[in-house]
């Protein structure tokens, strides 16, 4: 059976990417009544993983029971979410490439930029829908998942053919608590980039949580990352300015102030970062207007550097 031939016990969702948000995503739309399954590495196939060890935030623990599927069976899927980390996208999708029901959509939930073209060109036909989401999750162990922060998620079309299912941001939002569909998403992404940038590097390098960057020692390096990307993003055409920038990295920096960013757990596990697609992406869009973005090239040679040094 391809993947999109549904019959009715097709879940509602599919995940591509189980990591710590996407852990989280599973339970929290499994228990919003609407059956997941994740697509798991070939390697898991000898291991059972029945449940998923759940911690929500009002502290209430629970088992929940989740679907498992591998891509080598080409398992039916109404609607795909990937949540792989940015650099992991397109391997994750390759073994779908032709075989996945054109009308499918895929929805794509990962940091950075620079990735959700790439998937467009990859799958012409089916729709793609980009998103932004800042809740926090954390794992704690195989298949040992907490949701750490409530977050807003906004998706958006990448193509002609993602406008028509705006209805997805619904269905999210019964699980999530809130979501929202922006035909303008492009500009919610560069404001994410925005705030990764900022938090993501500083945070890695330092070995710190995301608080400790709303004190006086970061005051500074934090504005410079803001003005740089602030020109950046005006030069793309995404009218902000470096004070709206630097209110949105010490606002997200405070409501997840007992967090770990991503970057940072990373480097510490010895993994692959997304500097690429975070920073990476804003070097690349600097260099194409002629912008100088200095601090921000130094953390990304910083990060790169840290990675080799460890790996």
């Amino acid at each position: 059976m391809p993947s999109g031939s549904q019959s009715p016990s097709t879940p509602s969702w599919t995940l591509l990417g189980c990591g710590a948000l996407g852990g989280v995503f599973a339970a929290l739309l499994t228990q919003s009544g609407q059956p997941t399954q994740v697509l798991l590495r070939e390697r898991h196939r000898a291991t059972l993983h029945p449940v998923i060890d759940f911690t929500g935030l009002d502290g209430q623990h629970g088992l929940i029971s989740i679907a498992r599927g591998f891509l080598a069976d080409t398992p039916p899927i109404r609607r795909l979410l990937v949540m792989t980390k940015a650099d992991q996208v397109i391997p994750a999708l390759q073994p779908l490439i032709g075989k996945l029901d054109k009308q499918v959509p895929i929805v794509l939930l990962h940091n950075g930029m620079g990735v959700a073209e790439r998937v467009a060109e990859l799958f012409a036909d089916n729709p793609i829908i980009a998103g932004v989401t800042s809740h926090g999750a954390l794992q704690q162990g195989h298949f040992v998942f907490r949701h750490t922060g409530r977050g807003e998620t906004w998706l958006g079309p990448v193509n002609e053919q993602g406008r028509q299912f705006a209805h997805l941001a619904d269905r999210l939002a019964q699980a999530l608590g809130q979501a929202g569909w922006d035909e303008q998403i492009l500009a919610r992404q560069w404001h994410k980039l925005a705030i990764n940038c900022a938090i993501n590097p500083l945070t890695a390098l330092y070995r710190i949580k995301n608080g400790e960057l709303t004190g006086p020692r970061f005051a500074d390096t934090l504005q410079q990352i803001c003005i740089e990307v602030a020109d950046v993003m005006n030069a793309e055409g995404i009218a902000t300015t470096y004070e709206e920038l630097a209110r949105r990295v010490q606002s997200v920096a405070g409501l997840t102030a007992d967090n770990y960013s991503s970057m940072q757990q990373d480097l510490e596990q010895g993994k692959e970062t997304e500097i690429e697609a975070i920073t990476g992406f804003l070097l690349a869009k600097a260099r194409l207007h002629g912008i100088m973005v200095p601090v921000n090239q130094g953390l990304y040679q910083a990060v790169k550097d840290r990675h080799q040094g460890e790996s």
